[in-house]
């Protein structure tokens, strides 16, 4: 029985014998009924408190031990910064924890001088079997699942205590750290360079093996992309097969060979390809593009400015150390002058540029 219920049952037995003892007054019961009913009130509750001890039992003696024990006592450490190692070599994971344990009962007849010691070897174990097999690029991911695993009271190896680990921290070295960044970009920019190589390799191999196949190919696929526009198409027969044969490395096939020696001088490639400007059957030279300024100018030929002008620039660009272009200006504006041999009438004389004998 409870003390609780022990104190009711006082308490009931006492208010019981108040209200006989205001019922007997009342009623004027017999003087022998008195101590009758003083020794009922003392056995009634005497024997309420033996059956209840009987039904109840005795005490557990494990309980009882658990009631005189002495609490556990749970002391802690602290480590900080042990390399653990990673999946990747010359990789290691920076661990940081709080280290927490009991002893329990050993169970040989040793005892523990170091439980520190042995609490944190059983800790590091732990963390060891799952950091050496994870890849140090994961270190968040590895820190909180090694927070789970070791956020439990496990024993140790020899059973002499439990221990876990609290305020875990798993970091990389600043050096490996920047190391990973540099090989993470290394391997997105190859990444990127491979798909670009690809998509190269993907277009020449669909111009070469398809479109450029030979002219039949060509014509077909510059037919679909001009919409089925039939006569831009047959104009440019001569260009898709000079294109198909330049591919291939073949000559342009005999029945197409009419077709490219009637092509029009100028042609506008087909847009798939970049073709740079053809250059002209012959160059012009400062000769061609001054007498080009003069006749712009209104000096025709065999007008005398021509040639004035045409030596003064000629003079202005020798001193630019072109010699070459200053001849030919000289040549082509102001020809030296031409002999004619002596008819016996007096001594030999030149004769005149022809602009001027045309003025005589």
């Amino acid at each position: 029985m409870t003390t609780a219920r022990k104190t009711t049952t006082v308490f009931l037995t006492i208010l019981c014998g108040l209200l006989l003892t205001i019922v007997g007054l009342t009623q004027r019961w017999p003087t022998w009924i008195w101590p009758t009913l003083a020794v009922l009130l003392l056995v009634v509750p005497a024997a309420a408190f033996r059956i209840a001890s009987l039904r109840r039992g005795s005490m557990p003696v494990s309980f009882e031990e658990q009631l005189t024990a002495s609490p556990v006592e749970r002391t802690e450490c602290h480590v900080s910064q042990v390399a653990l190692p990673s999946h990747w070599e010359d990789y290691s994971f920076m661990f940081s924890a709080t280290v927490r344990w009991y002893l329990v009962e050993p169970s040989g007849s040793g005892s523990v001088l170091n439980p520190a010691g042995v609490a944190v070897e059983a800790v590091l174990n732990r963390a060891r079997a799952i950091t050496e097999k994870r890849q140090p690029d994961r270190a968040s991911l590895v820190q909180h699942e090694i927070s789970g695993v070791l956020g439990r009271m496990c024993p140790d190896a020899t059973g002499h205590l439990q221990a876990m680990a609290e305020n875990i921290s798993l970091t990389l070295l600043e050096q490996d750290q920047e190391r990973l960044d540099r090989l993470a970009k290394v391997r997105k920019d190859k990444a990127v360079w491979e798909h670009q190589r690809k998509y190269e390799q993907s277009k020449r191999q669909y111009l070469g093996e398809d479109v450029l196949k030979d002219t039949g190919s060509a014509v077909v696929w510059w037919l679909a992309k001009n919409d089925e526009h039939v006569e831009r198409t047959v104009a440019d027969l001569a260009l898709l097969a000079q294109l198909t044969s330049a591919a291939n490395d073949t000559d342009i096939p005999e029945r197409l060979q009419n077709l490219v020696s009637q092509q029009p001088g100028e042609r506008t490639a087909p847009e798939f390809l970049e073709e740079r400007p053809a250059p002209a059957t012959q160059e012009r030279t400062a000769a061609d593009h001054l007498s080009g300024f003069f006749d712009a100018m209104g000096l025709t030929e065999g007008d005398v400015r021509r040639a004035m002008l045409a030596k003064q620039i000629s003079d202005i660009i020798k001193t630019q150390d072109r010699h070459e272009t200053a001849e030919d200006l000289r040549r082509r504006f102001d020809p030296p002058a031409t002999f004619t041999p002596n008819n016996g009438d007096g001594p030999d004389s030149t004769t005149s540029t022809p602009d001027e004998t045309s003025g005589s």
